[in-house]
């Protein structure tokens, strides 16, 4: 999964990044609203961790340029402002859920999961495909019960399939939602992490459709 964290803070948007990243998450980071409203309008992020207050152009104009140009993504909004007013203008302009200032990381996490699984149509954090089980919210995945260790580039490629379970995931499509922009984004490395990723799971639950990306059936679905 792929986020973009608009903060001008620079410590708290250092922190913020670190956390997603160390979660599992690509991240892409901007520090004023324009930027943060050009990267947000260019890119297909999965959500987005928007701060209201924001030098250059402000956190609700951002979303509401965002929604009038049809970005859908999730967006958490971050605000010290304690007046309901000001949240209920971030949730009118188009946001899905918000923190208010100072907060605990793990409640920005928490949060970020939830509209990324709701987004995606589960009801839980843990997601199944045949034996294997990945748990979001422990960043574990499993095999018949048997933790299985991935690399945090396989965990990503696994956790954005199974995320998208029944639908056909093109190569484009993973390696725009997989990488952050620094990453040298060729996309016949996703071969290789899809073949060290079945080798890793010891079952073959990543349908390849030659041409058009790579596939894992919905729960009960055998591979093919």
């Amino acid at each position: 999964m792929r986020l973009l964290v608009v903060e001008d803070d620079r410590d708290l948007n250092r922190q913020i990044v670190t956390a997603l990243e160390n979660a599992g998450y690509a991240v892409d980071r901007a520090l004023d609203g324009e930027e943060g409203w050009f990267l947000g309008d260019t890119e297909p992020y999965d959500a987005v961790v928007l701060d209201i207050g924001l030098p250059k152009r402000d956190g609700v104009a951002v979303l509401e340029a965002w929604r009038r140009a049809g970005r859908t993504m999730p967006v958490l909004i971050l605000t010290a402002r304690d007046r309901w007013s000001d949240k209920v203008q971030g949730f009118d302009a188009g946001a899905d859920d918000y923190v208010a200032k100072p907060f605990h990381m793990e409640e920005v996490l928490a949060r970020l999961r939830a509209l990324l699984r709701r987004a995606a149509g589960h009801a839980t954090s843990e997601l199944v495909a045949g034996p294997v089980r990945l748990d979001a919210r422990a960043g574990r995945v499993t095999v018949e019960g048997v933790v299985v260790k991935l690399t945090s580039h396989e965990y990503r490629l696994l956790s954005y399939l199974m995320h998208h379970a029944g639908r056909i995931v093109s190569r484009t499509e993973i390696v725009e939602h997989l990488y952050d922009q620094d990453f040298d984004r060729d996309s016949n490395t996703i071969e290789v992490f899809v073949g060290r990723l079945r080798k890793k799971l010891g079952v073959d639950i990543i349908q390849t459709l030659r041409g058009l990306g790579y596939l894992i059936g919905v729960e009960g679905e055998p591979a093919r």
